[in-house]
């Protein structure tokens, strides 16, 4: 088999101008070197080629040459070619015409109409969202109900695991919280307090603060966090191994089995661990209140029970019931939505904890506005 003649390349610079002698056959085999060579040259001073001597050229030496020719007439210079035949010419004229040219994107200008498209959108979302929410709960209403006229198909012994998951493992965390925000509460109050003689009001604070709002509030928080993201990633991570249709070809609804339990074990749990994030909340109230303004306990109960309506207590446990659906049903739902893939596991997980915290918050300013209205 002939070999190929020896490709060479001869650069040289004369009066400012460089010169680029190719002679011999350039292929794809000694395309790296030429584009080596090539792109050593300066692009502040003009470049000629000479391709008399050359013998071959493909489209993979051309595309070195091309992609030369645009760096320099990029840097505002000229690449010449000369020698060429019609042959190597026309080689050169398709390699040119068929590199693609980079797309520059104009900046689209945002107008009235396109920002209430945009917001129109979002609405349609939300609204959209919103009845998805809806409808799992009307489901999980269903389901129960179901349950109650069929006792046989309820799941006993998954309703005890989730209650142990969402209310006894989360008494620690709920705990330690609340006895610090108390610390946190008590101390805070009672320097404003002191400056007009009126600390033992601390009292007053923190049974209406603790019990009215932050008790039952940052318990919530907490199990979103916890659970919304624990029911999302079960029921999820099953959509994603096909456990769910898989179910459904046993003739067992998902609903029935996966909604119902965990839903109602947040329901049963979520009232209890408010009652206890309040008792430890008003324990580190009490135990700062004693620290720091020497209000003995004895004396903290008793104007803790003197001074504090039973309704604030009541107010704070209405709230439960309703922040427990909120989260165990975005919970739910957010685990249905997830795709087969880990992304779409992990978007769904992150975007469940939000909405339900989100919803939280939310239900609880309603709240807060409802009671205000009724006068308590």
């Amino acid at each position: 088999m002939p070999r190929s003649p020896a490709h060479e390349i001869r650069i040289s610079d004369r009066d400012g101008v460089q010169y680029v002698v190719l002679s011999g056959a350039h292929t794809v085999s000694g395309v790296a070197a030429l584009l080596s060579r090539l792109n050593s040259l300066r692009d502040d001073a003009p470049v000629r080629v000479d391709l008399s001597e050359l013998s071959r050229m493909d489209t993979a030496a051309a595309w070195a040459l091309v992609t030369t020719q645009k760096r320099i007439e990029a840097a505002e210079q000229r690449l010449t070619i000369e020698g060429a035949d019609d042959g190597v010419q026309s080689l050169l004229d398709t390699v040119a015409n068929s590199l693609p040219e980079p797309q520059t994107e104009t900046p689209k200008t945002v107008t009235i109409a396109d920002r209430l498209e945009a917001l129109g959108r979002s609405l349609h979302g939300a609204l959209k969202f919103l009845a998805a929410l809806t409808g799992y709960f009307g489901l999980f209403l269903s389901r129960l109900a179901r349950a109650v006229r069929h006792p046989s198909e309820f799941r006993l012994t998954s309703l005890v695991h989730h209650c142990q998951e969402v209310g006894l493992r989360a008494v620690p965390i709920v705990a330690l919280l609340a006895f610090l925000i108390g610390v946190v509460l008590a101390f805070q109050g009672a320097t404003q307090l002191r400056q007009f003689g009126a600390e033992v009001y601390v009292v007053d604070l923190l049974a209406i603060s603790i019990l009215r709002e932050l008790g039952i509030l940052l318990t919530s928080i907490i199990v979103a966090g916890r659970t919304a993201s624990a029911f999302t990633a079960a029921i999820g991570s099953m959509k994603m191994r096909e456990e769910i249709d898989a179910m459904r070809t046993l003739g067992l609804d998902p609903a029935q089995v996966l909604f119902v339990p965990r839903i109602l074990a947040l329901l049963l749990m979520l009232p209890i661990l408010g009652l206890i994030a309040n008792v430890t909340g008003l324990v580190g109230g009490a135990l700062m209140a004693w620290i720091d303004l020497g209000i003995s306990p004895k004396l903290f109960v008793t104007r803790l029970i003197e001074d504090t309506s039973v309704d604030q207590l009541t107010i704070g446990m209405v709230k439960a019931p309703v922040f427990a659906m909120l989260i165990g049903v975005i919970g739910c739902h957010a685990g249905m939505q997830v795709k087969s893939n880990a992304e779409s596991l992990g978007a769904m997980t992150s975007s469940a904890v939000v909405q339900a915290i989100f919803a939280v918050i939310v239900a609880d300013a309603v709240f807060s506005v409802f009671f205000a209205q009724l006068g308590l």
